[in-house]
């Protein structure tokens, strides 16, 4: 039970972050939770779909192939876990009334994604026990975190724009990017030192996401 609770401590933590950094207009609680949970269930089983699938199509078996890992990263984990989560909030979050300013995407998108992470937490922490829950309690969740602010920041704003499509992708592609640049240098850590790649990858990613909060926040129409 313990390891349950630590496992979700840093989930809850960015959850009452993301909160109350929603200033001028909350939203309702309950598709919060839905959110959360559709994050946690149903995406984590497109994800394990999408994998089985890559590895029928594209079976990646050399561990020290710089190129493979990079496929790997960016494709097989980055592409099917960010899509995953990019398609409940594309087609349950954003369609709802209550999704009616663009922070509203950073919302949404952190709880599908924390969904995401807190299901993956538990599985990690459960089999390798407390130092793996401080370790991602400092890298991998608040890397979800952070790659669900840049796709709900893109998203937000395609709510009410013309280009929606086009917005809507941009924050899809992003977080892949940011999420396959983290896991990428950490899958070739047969490298000396690289991994340390991955950790300035997630500082920008963290400092983008704060400047994506407060260009939102400034611009919310329900600001006084």
């Amino acid at each position: 039970m313990s390891l349950l609770l630590v496992a979700l401590a840093p989930i809850v933590i960015i959850i009452i972050y993301i909160y109350f950094k929603d200033k001028y207009e909350k939203e309702p609680n309950r598709l919060l939770l839905y959110n959360f949970l559709l994050g946690a269930i149903i995406s984590i089983i497109i994800t394990t779909i999408l994998y089985n699938a890559f590895d029928i199509v594209l079976p990646l078996t050399n561990n020290t192939s710089i190129f493979q890992q990079f496929i790997k990263a960016f494709f097989v984990v980055g592409l099917t876990e960010e899509f995953s989560k990019y398609i409940i909030v594309r087609y349950y979050a954003q369609p709802n009334k209550a999704f009616n300013e663009p922070f509203d995407g950073i919302v949404y998108a952190v709880m599908v994604s924390m969904g995401f992470a807190a299901t993956e937490n538990i599985f990690y922490v459960l089999e390798s026990g407390y130092q793996t829950a401080l370790l991602r309690a400092f890298t991998a969740v608040p890397a979800h975190a952070t790659f669900g602010i840049l796709m709900g920041f893109y998203m937000g704003k395609a709510k009410f724009s013309k280009n929606k499509r086009f917005l809507n992708l941009t924050g899809l592609l992003l977080a892949i990017v940011f999420h396959g640049a983290y896991d990428f240098f950490l899958f070739i850590d047969f490298v000396p030192g690289i991994w340390i790649g991955a950790f300035i990858s997630l500082f920008i990613g963290i400092l983008l996401s704060r400047k994506a909060i407060k260009n939102h926040q400034e611009n919310s129409q329900f600001k006084d």
